[in-house]
């Protein structure tokens, strides 16, 4: 499967849901780079006026190489539109999203807009939640091990997520340590997952987003876009 350009193609088709004077959350991953791409070349060639927030720093570079004006909660606190890549996606649109460490901010983002369209190729479609990739969890430190054990309780099989390019784990953009918790033949209830995860002391945010998408676009290697919407 060509992914690249199914990921280009989902990017592309997410950006005409941009307007001019929106304010819109941008996501981080590889499809949504090229969703930043597309949005400054609108920007330039339209002259719309538009702001971003971002939700990595990565993010926040990439924007700004594209000339995408960036803003701040702070200073919008209701955005029009979010745009984010998925690790996963099943038909009831529950996403699981943090294969790059920046869900906690990406739920933010997503939380406080009107509509959260999520751009994805076909390989990140699912039946079951959590068959392909693991929960991310962030956590304070100290709380890891205790929140590993309560993975391990609930049938997960959870490691700390090691950096690369160094020794130790990977440390967040908020100074905090990611657990992955795999679920062996995929989650059997998300949103018990989600509560339980939710009330845990320790526990900063995880990578499940329910009740959140408001539309999906499924990129294809041949170009095509496959629109979903939960309306």
């Amino acid at each position: 499967m060509d992914r690249d350009s199914a990921k280009q193609a989902a990017a592309e088709a997410a950006v005409q849901f941009v307007s001019d004077g929106m304010c819109v959350g941008l996501g981080s991953g590889s499809t949504t780079a090229y969703a930043l791409e597309f949005l400054g070349r609108r920007i330039q060639a339209e002259g719309l006026d538009v702001r971003g927030v971002p939700t990595s720093f990565a993010t926040e570079r990439r924007a700004r190489t594209h000339g995408i004006p960036l803003t701040s909660l702070d200073d919008v606190p209701t955005l029009d539109l979010a745009l984010d890549g998925a690790d996963e996606v099943d038909d009831a649109f529950r996403l699981i999203k943090g294969g790059g460490g920046a869900h906690a901010r990406e739920k933010v983002v997503a939380n406080q807009a009107d509509r959260f369209v999520v751009l994805v190729d076909p390989t990140k479609e699912v039946e079951r939640l959590g068959t392909q990739f693991p929960v991310p969890v962030e956590v304070l430190p100290m709380a890891a091990t205790p929140v590993m054990n309560a993975l391990e309780a609930a049938g997960a099989s959870p490691t700390l997520r090691t950096a690369d390019a160094k020794d130790g784990p990977v440390v967040t953009d908020q100074g905090l340590w990611i657990i992955d918790a795999r679920f062996p033949g995929g989650i059997d209830a998300p949103e018990a997952l989600n509560r339980m995860l939710c009330d845990r002391p320790g526990v900063l945010d995880h990578g499940l987003f329910l009740e959140m998408a408001t539309d999906v676009l499924v990129g294809r290697p041949d170009g095509s876009v496959d629109p979903r919407s939960a309306s």
